[in-house]
């Protein structure tokens, strides 16, 4: 016998809440297969409902359409910084720069190895370092590093925390979309699971296979057990043959 499978996804919660509201509206009281004070509750609920997923859904697709955008800058920025360090250490390899030098940029003066860079953290952090400890040689009297300079950099730097700022600002409203969407879940269910029930006791008195008829016609959903589809299916095989024999 095939169990009722009430929805698990927000698209089939919204499906089923919309086919219920649909007969709500097009029957009679008298008529309707589940109680009134349920239809109401429903049709309030509904529109918010609709609004959680449609806000969710848009949150989420700014949010991956300004990443790659994003991911772009990110790696720009990675690339300018790696490169002006790497600059500074063939300058004190050449000779042409002291290794005390390291120290305006908050680096270890025996340190040649390049920072990590792998987390935005680190980005923002050695981006800053590296921006405020050219600004303090220049500020000493010492020659620019050039190819890139600080002021190339910066420029990149810049776009980079503005657009860290601005993903971060989508992150927080697809965050806070998707916190309302589960704090309604609850509702959505349980408003579903009133209107099922209520159905199937309105037909509690008809044959199983006609219950199921007129609940299914209000949206609720029957599966079958995956042994019950193997018996269904050797069942109309027999059926067919015994139709093709006497045919």
């Amino acid at each position: 016998m095939p169990y009722r499978r009430l929805p698990n996804t927000d698209s089939s919660r919204l499906k089923a809440l919309k086919n219920a509201l649909k007969k709500g509206k097009d029957l009679t009281p008298m008529d309707l297969a589940f109680k009134q004070s349920t239809f109401q509750r429903m049709r309030s609920f509904l529109p918010k409902w609709e609004k959680a997923i449609t806000e969710h859904k848009n949150t989420y697709d700014i949010q991956i359409k300004n990443n790659k955008e994003y991911l772009k800058k990110l790696k720009k920025v990675k690339l300018y910084i790696s490169h002006f360090i790497q600059v500074v250490n063939m300058a004190i390899n050449r000779g042409e720069l002291q290794q005390t030098v390291r120290t305006y940029y908050e680096i270890d003066e025996n340190n040649s190895k390049l920072p990590s860079l792998n987390t935005e953290s680190d980005i923002i952090e050695w981006g800053s370092k590296l921006i405020e400890g050219e600004t303090k040689r220049k500020m000493s009297g010492h020659t620019p590093i050039t190819n890139p300079t600080i002021a190339l950099l910066r420029v990149h730097y810049d776009n980079f925390m503005e657009a860290y700022k601005f993903q971060k600002m989508l992150q927080k409203n697809h965050s806070r979309a998707l916190s309302n969407l589960a704090d309604l879940r609850n509702e959505a269910d349980d408003i579903i699971l009133n209107v099922w029930n209520e159905v199937e006791d309105s037909y509690s008195e008809l044959p199983e296979d006609v219950k199921r008829e007129n609940a299914q016609d209000y949206g609720l959903v029957y599966v079958y057990r995956k042994n019950e589809i193997g018996r269904i299916s050797l069942f109309k095989d027999s059926e067919s043959r015994i139709f093709n024999l006497y045919s």
